[in-house]
């Protein structure tokens, strides 16, 4: 868990190379849960911890899904994407196939695969989403 920590930490702070307009404080580093600023959802919440306008697109939200629920059903984009189980039992669907994984599992996403995630088991699920979006 502590690598994935460190990749995540990673993605979140690259900055590109030629971007100097963007000043880094200890203010705008720092994102801290606040069910005040959460988003509500048909079947749960999310709670955007870098939101798409941070750096380059590059996002860190999470999920929170009600048992037996699905946010939405199984979709394609030009992103690639990252998923991350913090609690719960997830149902992974990857281009036709699934796979039930717990807390602490991840799952990537290639970018054009017709991917999804629902909850499966009897207590929320929650999840971080890793993702670069196009613009």
């Amino acid at each position: 868990m502590i690598s994935v920590l460190f990749s995540l930490q990673g993605f979140l702070h690259a900055q590109e190379i030629n971007d100097t307009t963007q000043k880094y404080t200890i203010d705008n580093c720092v994102s801290e849960f606040s069910m005040d600023q959460v988003h509500e959802t048909k079947v749960g919440y999310q709670f955007w911890f870098v939101d798409k306008d941070f750096i380059d697109g590059r996002t860190l939200k999470m999920s929170v899904v009600a048992p037996h629920s699905a946010t939405h059903p199984p979709h394609k984009h030009t992103e690639d994407e990252f998923f991350f189980i913090l609690e719960g039992t997830a149902e992974f669907y990857l281009d036709g196939e699934t796979r039930v994984a717990g807390q602490y599992t991840s799952f990537y996403c290639p970018v054009g695969s017709e991917h999804g995630i629902k909850n499966v088991g009897d207590t929320e699920l929650k999840y971080l989403v890793i993702k670069k979006y196009q613009k």
